[in-house]
């Protein structure tokens, strides 16, 4: 065989072979993508059963519930047109997951309606002041973020 023909047949398999390799990763990674649902998109268009998705909107207002077992909370999560999902999440909840914020709980839509999270990411407005900053003036706050920067670069 040619030079040629050789090298030909090698780019046809090595084209194969990245074909296959994609194919692969896709197969493998099918189960692993989030969707993202808001609560009207649940309410109009409820996922699968079991399906892997990502729920965000806000806690609704005087429903978040600990269970007696002290781990297990419960709470509504609400759209911008008061559509509700019932979610609930076993483990530590985020220092900034209060009612009224707003939440992207991971997880999945059980078969009774209830989101069954099993991570919960916390939002925080643009009014956001982390502890160390609260109660200082505007240029003390730069100064320390200024200090802090220095060892940085």
């Amino acid at each position: 065989m040619k030079a040629k023909h050789q090298r030909l047949v090698l780019i046809l398999l090595a084209l194969v072979a990245l074909v296959g390799a994609g194919l692969l990763a896709a197969y493998a990674l099918r189960n692993q993508a989030s969707y993202f649902y808001l609560p009207e998109q649940i309410r109009d268009n409820p996922p699968a059963v079991g399906q892997a998705i990502r729920l965000g909107g806000m806690v609704e207002t005087g429903s978040l519930k600990t269970q007696p077992d002290g781990v297990t909370i419960n709470f509504v999560v609400t759209g911008r047109d008061r559509s509700r999902v019932p979610v609930r999440f076993a483990g530590i909840a985020p220092d900034l997951f209060v009612e009224g914020s707003g939440v992207v709980a991971e997880g999945r839509l059980g078969p009774e309606g209830t989101f069954v999270a099993d991570n919960l990411l916390a939002k925080h407005d643009e009014n956001y002041m982390p502890r160390e900053l609260e109660g200082m003036s505007e240029d003390q706050a730069r100064t320390m973020a200024e200090d802090t920067t220095v060892g940085l670069k």
